[in-house]
């Protein structure tokens, strides 16, 4: 029963597809009315904005292409703009433009708008960026100024049309680049040694840090840290003998036998 079943279906599915070669457009666009066309929309399938074989010029989307919704306005693609898609968009300058086409590339990164692809082409130039006599867009350096314009920790690094601001070393109190050697002041804990913030090493000083009896010190980056002795425990704010456990004991008092002795 079963394999009649499936056989049944397929005949009636062959007949279907001989019948109608086109089942997409049989049964989702005139039989159901739910599609469109490809490059038209809404309830009457009307062609998109650019026309119905290449909608919105080729760059941009058609609202509601292939349905019965939408309003058959261009979505553009980044480097377009317009309503129909065929003016570029700032940042892009045109290549080729006619009637049904357009195409548009990317200016250089200094340009807000331009008429071609190098730095000496900008119409505008981006913020970040300002024109020098060539009327070339150059970065601004924002570093340069007197006042910085990051953190009193933080040191600044310039970049293409901006800036970023980077944490300075761990041993500097402000700083003017990365690491120990561009520090303006050393924290505590640290000393300037051969041009940069060198730690203190405080457990080597000639004056004790570590004032307790059965006492060790310790150095960390920039400071210390006192810390009871092996086999003694705080209590009390004092270092004390770690007591010993009941199986310590017991382990410490068998005597091995000593050699060669005999009982009597």
């Amino acid at each position: 029963m079963v394999e009649e079943h499936e056989e049944h279906i397929e005949n009636w599915w062959f007949k279907l597809k001989k019948k109608y070669p086109d089942l997409y457009k049989w049964f989702c666009i005139e039989t159901t009315e739910v599609c469109c066309p490809a490059g038209t929309y809404g309830p009457d399938c009307i062609a998109c904005h650019g026309g119905s074989e290449r909608p919105c010029h080729g760059n941009g989307k058609c609202d509601g292409d292939g349905t019965r919704g939408g309003d058959g306005s261009c979505s553009c693609n980044r480097e377009y703009t317009g309503e129909f898609c065929l003016e570029c968009a700032d940042g892009y300058y045109s290549i080729l433009k006619n009637d049904t086409h357009s195409v548009c590339a990317a200016c250089h990164d200094a340009c807000k708008t331009c008429s071609g692809s190098t730095d000496k082409d900008c119409k505008d130039c981006k913020e970040g960026w300002i024109k020098n006599e060539d009327e070339t867009c150059v970065d601004v350096d924002e570093c340069a100024v007197e006042a910085s314009p990051c953190r009193d920790d933080q040191y600044c690094l310039n970049t293409n049309g901006s800036f970023i601001c980077k944490a300075c070393d761990t041993s500097c109190v402000g700083c003017t680049g990365e690491g120990p050697g561009k520090c303006k002041n050393c924290s505590s804990g640290y000393t300037v040694e051969d041009e940069k913030c060198t730690d203190i090493d405080e457990c080597n000083l000639a004056e004790k840090v570590c004032l307790r009896e059965n006492e060790d010190c310790i150095n960390t980056p920039g400071s210390y840290k006192c810390v009871c002795s092996e086999s003694f425990e705080e209590k009390d704010g004092i270092c004390v003998q770690t007591e010993k456990t009941g199986e310590e004991v017991e382990t410490l008092g068998t005597a091995p036998p000593s050699a060669g002795h005999e009982d009597l």
